[in-house]
């Protein structure tokens, strides 16, 4: 079901860009924002995971330096026939997680040492089967191309509005009005906006599901997600917006958010449905 809706979502961000594109810019111009928008993600996928890395403190381990950590994400990774991906753990007392890298050979999966602290073993093993969820199913390339898409959106609407301004601009050859055009300008990226959320909220569930078969617990990942979610209330971290989809929980919830312009489900969402599953498991 959230692969089906992911599908769906991505059909309509492409039927948003075609269409507002063309209508903004024309032909020409979507073809050039949406090379303008391959090259820079492009470049993102291949060398976001160190900036990353790099901008959060991460320290890569082995097993001498973590033995039980390791091991865990060792055992999840054969469990769920990935290869071994790098572990790193970062300095900050807010309990959280996250996955990067651009495929299942180059994947980093980091925790904090909050939530090392925080969390029992058999939570800690539900955080990591999450994050090894988003590894399998290549969740940063779906993240990668919708982000294309959104990007290319919010460059022809730019382009628009500024030749509006300085020249008059009109989508094409009807008989849009510069009042059309402006609104549509100003309510693309929205829109864009909107469905990228949706996207990135669709894979939080999927990989929570995964994570729940995986382990055969999905009561520990909710357990865990009510921690968490409690942690990064009250223990605030350096993050930015850019990233912060990449977490299981993000570092910015403690912040007002508009559902619609959230990363993350609501926990209290996630939780439901986690319990529901292993209801589901223990029925079986």
């Amino acid at each position: 079901m959230n692969a089906f809706k992911t599908a769906l979502l991505m059909t309509l961000m492409t039927f948003v860009f075609v269409f507002f594109g063309g209508v903004l810019a024309g032909p020409r111009g979507v073809v050039f924002a949406l090379i303008f928008a391959l090259v820079m993600n492009f470049i993102s996928y291949w060398f976001s995971a160190q900036a990353v890395l790099a901008f959060y403190k991460a320290k890569e381990i082995t097993r001498n330096d973590a033995p039980e950590f390791y091991s865990i994400i060792e055992r999840l990774a054969r469990k769920a026939d990935l290869p071994m991906p790098r572990v790193c753990i970062i300095p900050s007392p807010q309990p959280n997680a996250f996955a990067t890298g651009r495929n299942p050979e180059n994947a980093v999966v980091a925790a904090t040492e909050g939530l090392l602290n925080m969390l029992d073993s058999r939570e800690i093993e539900a955080v990591m089967a999450h994050e090894l969820a988003h590894v399998k199913h290549r969740d940063i390339l779906i993240a990668t191309v919708v982000a294309t898409f959104a990007g290319a959106i919010s460059s022809i609407a730019w382009f628009a509005k500024w030749g509006m301004i300085f020249g008059g601009m009109r989508g094409n050859d009807d008989d849009s009005s510069g009042l059309e055009v402006l609104v549509l300008a100003i309510v693309a990226p929205i829109i864009a906006l909107i469905v990228q959320m949706a996207i990135s909220r669709s894979r939080e569930y999927h990989a929570d599901e995964y994570a729940g078969k995986l382990t055969g617990d999905p009561k520990a990942l909710a357990s865990a997600l009510q921690r968490i979610h409690q942690g990064v209330a009250h223990i605030p971290m350096q993050a930015g917006p850019a990233t912060a989809h990449m977490w299981i929980s993000s570092p910015l919830s403690g912040k007002s958010l508009m559902t619609l312009f959230s990363t993350h489900p609501s926990m209290e969402d996630r939780v439901e449905r986690l319990v529901e599953q292993s209801h589901e498991i223990n029925a079986n």
